[in-house]
Parts: C-alpha cells; structure tokens; sequence
C-alpha cells in the first residue's frame, strides 16, 4: 500500500473576514469571543463540537471551581464571576445527589465575611441548562457562530495567521481573520501555524456522567487516579495523549468501558433499584494535553508573585491560600504577532498546568485574550505583541476583572 496520496490544488472560498477569530467554544472561547465582540471587534467563534461550554457541559464537569483564595478573598471577577452566575441563573432549588448547587449564602450580598474564609465561592450546575445560556450570552453579544467546524489548516503570510482554514458541512473554506485566539484546549492553532508547543502523554481515563437510581440523578465523578503535577508516577493507566487519533479514541472507548464498570458495581450495590445511565459525556475528556511555549511559562515557584504585564487572577482550586497572577507573555505567541491563546493551552508548566487548565482560569484568560485582540484590532494592526498593556489593564479593571497586586503579595 502507498502510504501516502496527492490531494489536487483547489481553491477555497473565503466564507467571512472578521477582526477577531476564536478557535474553540469552551469556556474560554466563550469568554474570549464576547469579550472581544463587547470591545466592538467582528467575531466569529468556531466549535468542532455541537454546543458550547466544553468539558464543563458536554464533558459534565459541572463544578465551577472557586474564584476566591480560600481565605476570604475574592480574586476573579469580570467575566470569571459573570459566567460562575450564569451557570446557576435558572436553578430552581439545590439538587444534592446531581450535584446542582446555588451561590454560597455567604457570598451573596450580605453575606458574612467570617464565614468567606471557611466556604469558598463556587457552584455546581446544571450542564443542560447551561450550555442553553451560554449559547444565547454569545448570539446576544453579535458572534458569529458556526457550530460542527473543526479547524485543518491555517494559512500565514510573513509572521501573521491570516486566515483558519475549516471544514464542515458546508465544505472546506477559509474564514479570514486580523487576529486569532486559540481557545482548542490542545494548541491546535498553536500548533499549525508553526509554534513551539508541549504535548503530553500521561492523561488517564475520564468520562463523567449521570445515572438514575429510581429516577433520582447522581453525578458520577468519574475518573481513574490523575498526578497533579501531569506524571506517571501516581496515576493509573493506561496513559494518552489527547493530540493523536487513535489515541483519543482510544480514551472515548476506555472511560465508556469505566462507565460501564461503575453502572455494574451501582446494581450490585442497590439490588431492586432501578439503575439506569444518564447523560453520559460526549467528548474526550482529557485534562492537560497540548499547551504553548511563549516567551514566558508561568510555574508554581511564581506564586504570590505580581507581574507588570499581569492580566488576571486566579487562585488554587486543590488548597486555600495561593494566588497567581496572570502574564500576558503567556497567552501570546512568539512567532505570530496576531495568534493569543486562552484556556488550558496557554504557556504553564506542569508544576501549574492543574490550575490554570481550570473552568475559573479558563474565564480569566479568555477574556483577557478577546479584549486584547480586539484592543490589537483597533490600536496597533492586529499586533498583540505590539498592544500598550497598560492599556488592556485598564480597560480589563473597567469590565471589573479584579488586578490588584495587593491580592497577589502575601
């Protein structure tokens, strides 16, 4: 067998240009691409999947982890705190066994400041209904959407993307763009347009999901034993990598096999109840996988410590007390001035990629990367490495993301 073919030359329409175009339609691309539209950019947000919200909705990892530092102190706001209540708008009443639970009493307004230092500010949602709003947060901001689209291919003229080639079902085209922002989860833009990137090998099977005991639904946290720092050492296999096809298959039908082993061991455990699956995830479900390598990794021996290009917070979801600022050097490319990343694909080492690759981080950085693409639009070209930081800064404290170096220090 040949192991290769020629696919002919062909001409690809171009189906839109846009100042903004967001690769990605999790968490971080959602807040990228409103962020940017509400900073008055065009924006065409891409998903390869069929909803928004990600792991966080169709993957049922339904906790929005915490956006305080676990000692009373808020440290994300902005879009990070607009989203965790959108999360939660339309809960009716908690839901214990299916895990969907409202804002904290103490972090309401009002809410005693005592008690903030014991119960950190975070929820748990329902990811039906989430992935409704989220796709109605971003039609109301003016982002064009396009659903069931996978990016292939980018097309780079000097040291700049200007266009995403994509397929669906409309065929193969080219969507044009003054900047993009890679929010893939996997670096795929990253990747493609020729910057260096860190993959790794040592994600474990994961797949949570529902199940009906007598028609109550329990979530299902479902995962074998992961390494926070991305090793081998602690976890348990079999070990992939979410940038390879098979492998991603392979890890679609593993954590459907773990499913299938917790719903046996629920029966045994509850003989006479009715024991069904429920919603179970449709996507892959891996934790770290591709990331870039920009000019600057954040790692963990940079905590409490402030940056003067800092455009964002976030603290520790595993432990109270630490707190990271957010360069803007990592979420840049290096070889194109127009590419910004978002979300767990941004430049963090594995001493810290378990914290940044989290729903809160993902908010922060993406809605630093699609206002700064947008201010990139409209100030300097397109040229994000170009951008007068202060300038970002500033406009990010007006959409009320918090950046104090008083929250950072100890």
């Amino acid at each position: 067998m040949n192991p290769f073919i020629l696919e002919p030359e062909r001409r690809l329409p171009v189906s839109g240009a846009y100042d903004v175009v967001v690769a990605g339609g999790g968490i971080a691309g959602v807040a990228a691409a409103v962020a940017a539209a509400r900073a008055g950019a065009s924006v065409c947000l891409l998903d390869k999947e069929s909803a928004l919200g990600g792991l966080a909705t169709l993957g049922n990892v339904v906790i929005w982890l915490p956006i305080c530092d676990g000692r009373g102190r808020q440290v994300i706001g902005g879009l990070g705190e607009e989203l965790l209540r959108l999360s939660v708008a339309d809960l009716q009443a908690d839901n214990l066994p299916a895990r969907f639970i409202g804002i904290p009493k103490c972090w309401r307004p009002g809410g005693d400041p005592e008690q903030r230092k014991k119960v950190r500010f975070c929820v748990d949602f329902n990811p039906s209904s989430y992935l409704l709003a989220l796709e109605k947060l971003v039609l109301t901001a003016g982002v064009k959407l396009l659903y069931d689209t996978r990016v292939c291919a980018v097309r780079r003229e000097h040291d700049r993307v200007t266009h995403l080639v994509v397929e669906n079902k409309s065929g193969r085209q080219a969507v044009a763009c003054r900047t993009v922002v890679d929010a893939t989860g996997d670096a795929d833009v990253c990747y493609l347009a020729g910057e260096a990137t860190e993959s790794l090998d040592s994600n474990v099977l994961c797949g949570w999901f529902y199940l009906l005991k007598d028609g109550v639904p329990y979530l299902q946290p479902l995962s074998n034993r992961y390494a926070p720092d991305c090793g081998k050492a602690e976890s348990e296999g079999p070990f992939l990598r979410g940038d390879d096809g098979d492998e991603v298959t392979a890890h679609l039908v593993g954590s459907r096999d773990l499913l299938r082993r917790r719903l046996a061991e629920w029966r045994a455990k509850h003989p006479g109840s009715a024991i069904e699956p429920f919603l179970p995830a449709t996507i892959a479900c891996f934790r770290m996988t591709r990331r870039l390598v920009a000019d600057f990794s954040l790692s963990e021996r940079n905590m409490h410590q402030w940056f003067d290009d800092a455009v964002g917070l976030t603290g520790d979801w595993r432990k109270p007390g630490p707190v990271y600022a957010l360069p803007f050097r990592s979420l840049r490319g290096v070889c194109n001035r127009n590419l910004l990343t978002a979300g767990r694909c941004l430049s963090a080492d594995t001493t810290v990629w378990d914290v940044t690759r989290a729903i809160p981080t993902c908010a922060v950085t993406g809605e630093a990367a699609g206002t700064a693409a947008a201010l990139a639009v409209r100030d300097v070209v397109g040229d994000v490495q170009a951008l007068d930081v202060a300038r970002l800064q500033a406009r990010l404290r007006e959409q009320h993301v918090l950046l104090d170096p008083a929250l950072v220090l100890r």
